[in-house]
């Protein structure tokens, strides 16, 4: 037990700055590799305990799973805006530009266990994922008016850094040989740091940038596994919103000043309905999930305050399609292929207020494979992409345009935009102690 929370600590501290996009499409490289796929096709013990706690109780070993991944991504951002005269009359003329992300690469580390005795319907959990982040590093660019310096108008540097590690104990109940149900408390650690922090209010120096703040939440998460015995298998599961106090930013202006604001900034719920097929040397998943973003507090707010601070992202609802096939027809050597689908909570009015956030993937296609060294160990790898499907677009917005240009300003003949790709190689190894069959032994 030492040496877990040995691993526990070392994990957290790296998972702190180990995301980019804001909710991760799987966790571990064989949930990656079915693209996320797991409330109904419980494929290994990481996406069994991430997306549907009743499905652990499939697992007849006492397991323990650990995962490192290499994140990247590369955003770019681009914006327009028209040209004026000494009278304020536009000319007819615009300025552009464009900027890349120089962010570069982010670990991404995962650790899972599951355990229970032989004669027993209990089955127990504990895990440690890194489940959600957005990162972005914009530089000042004089020739990108959005990353222009304030003095000049813009917002010059662009850099943003979130991460939520997310600690879950599971229980998981096998009412009968077919069905189960699990429940899993939730517990979560946050961090952002912001530059500029368009959520305080500006000064005539613009706006400031942030220290790196932390948060704490909580949340849990139900779930329902059946297995019908005859290759059909179905479940359904429930991940409350995960609430957070809020981020106490510390604000530093260009001229040194420095304030404190708050900021709540929350976990959306996910329902999630899962179906899979199991026949032969054939596994099938498919999942369907609906991402609450429009009653999270970080998330539904949208807008300028009377104060000309931004009062959140305004994102809508999403839909996630995840599938994947598993075919272990070669020996020790199971293949994977998977894919996933998201919509774009983003609608163009609010586009400029999502520029520190920008990895809204739209499609992401992975391969992956495991290698069972023997009975105990096994090895896992997978190869993500992920692209954008296009760029995220909308006008520039100014407070001082909103009576004249509405919705929230909107500049006439501006634009922002922004578009990514994301690729990512992971690794992980399991370990199974014992099988309920050896324990009885």
């Amino acid at each position: 037990m030492r040496n877990i929370l040995s691993i526990l600590t070392f994990l957290f501290s790296l998972a702190v700055y180990s995301q980019a996009g804001h909710i991760m499409q799987g966790v571990g490289a064989v949930n990656m590799s079915m693209g996320g796929a797991a409330t109904g096709q419980p494929t290994d013990i990481s996406g069994a305990l991430h997306w549907n706690p009743a499905t652990i109780s499939s697992f007849d070993s006492d397991i323990l799973k650990l995962d490192i991944g290499l994140f990247f991504s590369s955003p770019e951002l681009s914006s327009t805006v028209p040209v004026f005269d000494s009278m304020g009359m536009p000319t007819g003329q615009f300025f552009s530009g464009v900027t890349e992300d120089d962010r570069g690469v982010s670990p991404l580390p995962n650790i899972a266990m599951v355990w229970g005795a032989s004669d027993s319907k209990h089955t127990f959990g504990a895990s440690a994922f890194g489940i959600s982040g957005f990162g972005v590093t914009f530089p000042e660019n004089a020739m990108n008016p959005i990353n222009a310096p304030q003095n000049f108008g813009g917002f010059g540097r662009i850099e943003s850094d979130y991460s939520l590690l997310q600690l879950g104990f599971t229980w998981a109940y096998q009412i009968s040989e077919q069905f189960s149900i699990g429940v899993q408390p939730t517990f979560n650690y946050a961090t952002l740091e912001l530059m500029p922090n368009p959520t305080a209010n500006p000064t005539a120096f613009g706006y400031p940038s942030t220290d790196k703040a932390t948060a704490l939440g909580f949340g849990g998460q139900i779930g329902l596994y059946y297995d019908t015995g005859v290759g059909f298998k179905f479940g359904t599961s429930y991940k409350t919103m995960q609430s957070f106090g809020d981020f106490e930013l510390e604000n530093t202006y260009l001229n040194g000043a420095t304030n404190t604001n708050d900021l709540a900034l929350d976990y959306p719920a996910i329902w999630s309905f899962g179906a899979g097929f199991s026949e032969g040397d054939f596994d099938i998943a498919l999942d369907y999930r609906i991402v609450d973003y429009e009653n999270t507090d970080g998330f539904s707010e949208t807008g300028w305050t009377q104060t000309a601070s931004v009062a959140g992202f305004g994102w809508k609802n999403i839909s996630v399609i995840s599938a994947g096939v598993q075919y272990k027809g070669v020996d020790r050597l199971p293949l994977r292929l998977g894919y996933t689908y998201s919509s774009n909570p983003i609608e163009s009015d609010v586009a400029f207020f999502n520029v520190p956030a920008t990895a809204i993937i739209e499609n992401a296609f992975q391969f992956g494979l495991s290698y069972e060294v023997n009975d105990a160990i096994k090895l896992d790898g997978v190869f993500h992409y992920g692209a954008s499907n296009g760029a995220t677009s909308g006008p520039l917005l100014n407070p001082m345009f909103i009576s004249n240009f509405p919705p929230y300003g909107a500049i006439p003949g501006s634009e922002v935009s922004y578009d990514m790709t994301t690729s990512l190689v992971m690794v992980g190894a399991s370990y199974t102690f014992k099988t309920k069959t050896e324990q009885t032994e």
